[in-house]
């Protein structure tokens, strides 16, 4: 059995490989030429994928909120406004941590993530009339093409293909 001294070094070592490989990713792995094409790189893609994700995930936790009043007053035309924001924030919260730290599965989770705002994008926006709910479609929106965009730029060069 493992002991906690033994389990804290065994973390601390994990921590600091997970560090060095986030590291190492992040900055791309090589230099370009001064007077190359500009265009952004891995890692200011991933800053602002995970950045709309997050903004994203708080949207959606509170349009899920919105939507429970809403039941509350006995509108149950929002029950699936409310679940699809629920869902939807917690595939948010999860592509922004693993977009933020380059996770080996930040491709895959970003193509469902894309495929979750659409799908709650799609169900606020069934309430045009509704000032919360348009708000939320309008950042999942933007999380949608935000992921999107970082799969269409990096995600073949995520570490998702390494495995067979």
């Amino acid at each position: 059995m493992i002991g906690r001294r033994e389990f804290g070094a065994a973390g601390l070592s994990a921590l600091a490989i997970a560090a060095t490989g986030a590291s190492a990713f992040a900055q791309g792995g090589s230099k370009k030429p001064k007077g190359s094409a500009q265009h952004a790189e891995p890692s200011d893609l991933l800053r602002s994928c995970a950045e709309a994700c997050s903004d994203c995930q708080r949207e959606c936790d509170s349009c899920s909120t919105h939507c429970a009043h809403l039941l509350h007053e006995g509108k149950q035309e929002h029950m699936k406004t409310l679940a699809t924001c629920q869902d939807c924030a917690d595939v948010c919260a999860a592509a922004s941590h693993i977009v933020a730290r380059g996770g080996p599965f930040a491709a895959q989770i970003c193509g469902a993530c894309a495929e979750v705002c659409d799908g709650c994008a799609e169900a606020c926006e069934k309430f045009p009339d509704d000032e919360h709910m348009k708000k939320c479609a309008e950042e999942c929106r933007k999380c949608e093409k935000a992921c999107r965009d970082m799969v269409k730029h990096v995600g073949h060069g995520l570490h998702g293909d390494d495995r067979k």
